[in-house]
């Protein structure tokens, strides 16, 4: 029996089909595995490689971790914004399931109605957002034993913040007590009533916020009796204006035990100025004054604070928008990476820039006895302005400024071990004579003699090593400087700068929390095309331009077409004459013609603006494949060729 010949076509496609079915089960197979999930990544500012900090936290887990991740996939509502950010999240989790070894693992649910999955998802707090009448989940809950940290929505806006939230509820979740962070300032950080009646009540500063659910803050107030360094692990002093030296002194105690200080004083807050009704005469805010300092201990500590003047830096200056327009503002300070001189810092190295309010300036004394390491300075341009001139952006500022060649630091850090800023003890007790101790009565025991309580032992020199963190501004952290307003309207913190990173960066640090610092102020992984956009802003200018020509001229035309129109109905004239009637047609039709004209140009410009994005699109598809496909010749060619030689 004949056999039916196979052609080497028929041969050649079986091939190929076979090659395609390997290839695929071999990719599937693979993306099972912990090797599947790993790449490599080369983006510029490496948007896919999670921080050391979030390693650090899925490397010390030593607890199971399920991270319950609620997903609407299978409806046909979800926005394509939304869809292009689930694939982010899920590789994301994809990466924290493969670096964790096994101790996080994910569930994928998706909530739809009347499910248990949709249950589940109420049962975590989530309960989804309403989009195009649909009730769409984008949220996660971090459980770990009896304790569960929610993410109620997965905004894309809120991108740069991503890995930073995750990183941590799970620390949140792993971490049984949370350290304890003492506050005391002089301005009301956690809200309070209303000024008048009918107003609202004043809401937490959103740091103060975000500070509790990260720590536990115990408010100490202007006027604490202790501060036990046992108890507080890092005493925060936000603004300690008209502090007393009585505090100061339980401050200095306090520091001498090892324990850490972060310190925010200014010049001229902006914030205490709107609290007492904006009124920059009265210098006061509400009975808080617009300065602080701690004139004692800062002496002690080998540095100096200006407070009666504000600090300008031309080098760094803002543009703001003033009544008059915008102008650039010498005392509103964007510090970028260069003013930041320690790069290999967990506190500074990942922040793009900062943003301080007329702040004052540290300078560098003798007679501290510790290590002092600049984090944030200005440059040898600076100098110091009047503060009420600055607090109006005087723009003749600018001019007047004296520079005194010194670059002032803005952001410190003080470690070692600490001398006494009060040798002669505590404040109001150094000049009381030790109490004599009483003779016995005739008849009277010594047993029965009662004897004067001792008194208090007060350190002298540190115990052990203690650190401070020093800032020159307050304002920097109030909700209007460092969020998005817009981002604030709709329920959501995102940071309008690095300000709030600084500050938590510096209270990771001090927390022994270093994980989380790395995970911050992470960048955008959507890029803007800003070829693109530059060739279309150009071209938007060149036709704006045309089309606002000819919408005067539209304008002209109809106020003259009112005019006669007027005179008409004026009573004075009933009948226009033939020269008024043309006047009007023609103007008619000069209006009807300048509005088609109007029509075609925008018309154009979306011609040109599509036709753009589709040559773009189209490059960006087939470019790719007709190189592979090069490629793929080059090499059959290459190898038909050898192998016809041989």
């Amino acid at each position: 029996m004949a056999h039916k010949p196979t052609y080497p076509v028929t041969r050649a496609a079986f091939g190929v089909a076979a090659l395609v079915a390997i290839v695929i089960l071999a990719n599937w197979l693979i993306s099972l595995t912990p090797l599947g999930n790993r790449g490599h990544d080369f983006t510029e500012n490496k948007n896919h490689t999670l921080s050391d900090g979030t390693r650090a936290i899925l490397k010390d887990l030593d607890t199971q971790v399920v991270i319950r991740y609620y997903a609407s996939r299978s409806t046909n509502y979800m926005p394509e914004q939304l869809k292009l950010h689930m694939r982010r999240v899920d590789d994301l989790l994809k990466e924290y399931a493969s670096l964790s070894g096994g101790r996080l693992r994910i569930e994928n649910l998706d909530p739809e109605p009347d499910t248990d999955a949709e249950d589940s998802a109420n049962l975590d707090g989530i309960s989804g957002q309403r989009i195009d009448d649909e009730n769409l989940y984008f949220g996660l809950a971090v459980n770990c034993l009896d304790r569960t940290a929610v993410i109620p929505f997965l905004e894309p806006r809120d991108e740069t913040m991503l890995e930073y939230n995750l990183s941590k509820a799970i620390a949140e979740v792993t971490t049984p007590v949370k350290p304890v962070i003492g506050v005391m300032s002089a301005l009301d950080l956690k809200g309070g009533p209303a000024m008048m009646q009918g107003q609202r009540p004043s809401p937490p500063w959103v740091f103060y916020q975000q500070l509790k659910q990260s720590f536990e803050v115990k408010d100490l107030g202007m006027t604490p009796p202790a501060i036990d360094p046992k108890e507080i692990k890092v005493l925060l002093l936000f603004h300690p204006a008209g502090i007393t030296p009585e505090v100061e002194f339980l401050v200095d105690q306090y520091l001498l035990g090892g324990g850490t200080v972060v310190v925010a004083v200014d010049a001229f807050s902006i914030t205490a100025q709107m609290a007492g009704g904006g009124n920059p005469m009265m210098g006061m805010g509400g009975g808080v004054p617009t300065t602080s300092t701690l004139p004692t201990l800062f002496g002690a500590w080998g540095v100096s604070f200006e407070s009666g003047q504000t600090l300008a830096d031309p080098a760094y200056k803002t543009k703001m928008n003033t009544r008059n327009g915008a102008a650039d503002a010498i005392t509103v300070l964007t510090l970028p990476q260069a003013a930041m001189p320690q790069k290999d810092n967990v506190v500074t190295k990942d922040l793009s820039s900062i943003m301080l309010l007329l702040p004052g300036g540290f300078t560098k004394t003798s007679g501290g006895g510790v290590d002092i390491n600049t984090l944030v300075r200005s440059t040898t341009g600076a100098g110091f302005v009047d503060s009420m001139q600055a607090s109006r952006l005087d723009p003749s500022l600018a001019m007047t400024l004296k520079s005194t060649g010194t670059a002032y630091d803005l952001v410190s850090h003080l470690h070692g071990t600490f001398k006494t800023a009060f040798p002669n003890g505590k404040p109001g007790e150094e000049s009381k004579p030790e109490p004599e101790e009483k003779k016995p009565e005739i008849g009277q025991l010594p047993a029965e003699i009662k004897k004067p309580e001792p008194k208090p032992v007060w350190l002298k020199a540190g115990t052990a090593p203690g650190n401070v963190f020093l800032i020159a501004d307050v304002d920097a952290f109030h909700d209007q400087f460092a969020y998005n307003p817009q981002m604030l309207q709709l329920g959501m913190a995102s940071p309008a700068n690095g300000n709030a990173s600084l500050l938590f960066n510096l209270l990771d640090q001090a927390t022994g929390s270093k994980y989380l610092i790395g995970s911050r102020s992470r960048a955008a992984v959507r890029r803007p095309f800003t070829v693109i956009q530059e060739m279309e802003t150009d071209f938007d200018k060149e036709v704006g331009d045309k089309i606002t020509k000819f919408q005067k001229e539209v304008d002209a035309t109809n106020q003259k077409l009112s005019e006669l129109q007027a005179q008409r109905s004026s009573g004075a004239d009933l009948h226009l004459t033939p020269e008024q009637e043309a006047e009007i047609k023609k103007l008619r039709e000069v209006s009807v013609d300048n509005r088609r004209k109007i029509r075609e140009m925008e018309k154009d410009l979306r011609r040109q603006k599509d036709g753009l994005t589709g040559r773009i699109t189209l490059a960006n598809v087939v470019i790719m494949p007709v190189i592979v496909i090069l490629v793929g010749l080059g090499l059959f060619i290459a190898r038909r060729s050898a192998t016809r030689a041989r």
